[in-house]
């Protein structure tokens, strides 16, 4: 920033130092020449000194543009967040990371004078690598050119902006992770810590939370939901006669997901005797409240499951979404076919839900070994 002040300090005083040295040379040529060509040169280095005037004036008037331009911008940033919501149906958490990031880039455009509606693609970059050098990680820049993406193709289409500078911009290479999956062993500790028996197979009571809590876990496993998914089940999504849930993943994108007997068992039971204690005579198409009979939150199921994992004694690495990677995994060992789990899953694309192959090779050697004529 001290670097942007110091060149934005040394534009400023360009002009004032060429109409003085303007003046000097039309002085001297006054001096040189007849007073025919001295009254010439003395209109001269007035006209000199009137521009020179004129660029010192215009000068705060260009910050002040670009002022306006980036007020202007974050309006548009709001406009853009709720066509997102009307035209692409996008959850709250997408809407709310895409105007963090934008926010976060006109910030910067405000630190470095730069206006965002004829901003091109250098200075797009620009942005982007102070975000690399700041060491965020890789996939936090890609969200942000996402962001970025997003918006210039929703002003260029809308004729707001010159043009679509982040088109042509492309992000750093991420290393594509294996997602963790959980080993038998480990997901029956996971479900024994609000069961109404432990590992051992003793028997102990459950309170409203506990089988609140199991039956979230169950949930998880059984159908491969995402955390949000789960927060925003209704009581009116899962049918018990028919054994199964349906819901609404990104874009509000609708599937209906079988459930299992365990799961269902799991559900019924918080419903019949733990939720009813939770509500208090309160009212919520919730189907897994809080405490306080409100809708349980995600933040509130990552912590209820972040205890779990430490009760049952697992790697803290753990997280809701592994229950999803460990359903899908599952699924291809058990024979599912990889078009079924994409269905369940919500892939919209296929290649998305490839990547669980990687982690099944037992099952590609079964597969092999049954096609192949002399297998």
């Amino acid at each position: 920033m001290a670097r942007t002040a110091k060149r934005a300090a040394g534009s400023g005083t360009v002009a004032p130092s060429a109409a003085e040295h303007g003046g000097r040379r039309g002085s001297t040529a006054g001096t040189r020449a007849n007073g025919e060509h001295n009254g010439r040169n003395e209109a001269m280095t007035c006209g000199v000194a009137a521009a020179s005037s004129a660029d010192d004036a215009t000068a705060p008037a260009t910050d002040d543009a670009v002022a306006r331009s980036i007020d202007r911008a974050e309006e548009l940033v709001d406009e853009y967040i709720f066509a997102l919501r009307v035209e692409r149906n996008a959850s709250e958490q997408t809407m709310r990371a895409y105007a963090t990031d934008l926010r976060a880039f006109l910030s910067w455009c405000r630190r470095t004078r730069t206006d965002p509606l004829t901003a091109d693609h250098r200075q797009l970059r620009a942005f982007l690598a102070e975000l690399d050098q700041a060491r965020y990680a890789r996939t936090t820049v890609n969200r942000h050119l996402s962001s970025l993406k997003g918006f210039y193709r929703w002003m260029a289409i809308a004729g707001i902006a010159e043009n679509d500078a982040a088109s042509v911009l492309s992000g750093p290479r991420q290393g594509r992770h294996l997602p963790h999956v959980l080993r038998p062993e480990e997901m029956v500790r996971l479900l024994s810590v609000h069961a109404s028996r432990d590992t051992a197979g003793n028997t102990r009571k459950q309170s409203a939370t506990d089988l609140r809590d199991q039956a979230l876990l169950e949930f998880l496993y059984a159908c491969g939901a995402r955390i949000s998914e789960a927060s925003n089940l209704d009581l009116g999504d899962v049918d018990f006669d028919e054994r199964q849930v349906r819901l609404f993943g990104k874009g509000r994108k609708e599937r209906i997901v079988p459930l299992h007997d365990l799961c269902v068992s799991s559900l019924q039971r918080y419903l019949i005797e733990g939720r009813p204690d939770l509500m208090r005579d309160r009212t919520s198409s919730a189907f897994f409240v809080s405490t306080r009979g409100n809708r349980m939150g995600t933040d509130a199921m990552r912590k209820m499951f972040k205890q779990t994992v430490r009760a049952a004694g697992l790697s803290d690495d753990l997280s809701p979404h592994d229950m999803r990677h460990t359903f899908a995994t599952d699924l291809l060992n058990g024979g599912a076919d990889l078009r079924s789990v994409q269905e369940m899953l919500g892939h919209s694309s296929l290649s998305t839900t490839q990547i669980y192959t990687h982690l099944t090779p037992e099952r590609l050697k079964q597969v092999h070994h049954q096609a192949l004529p002399r297998g």
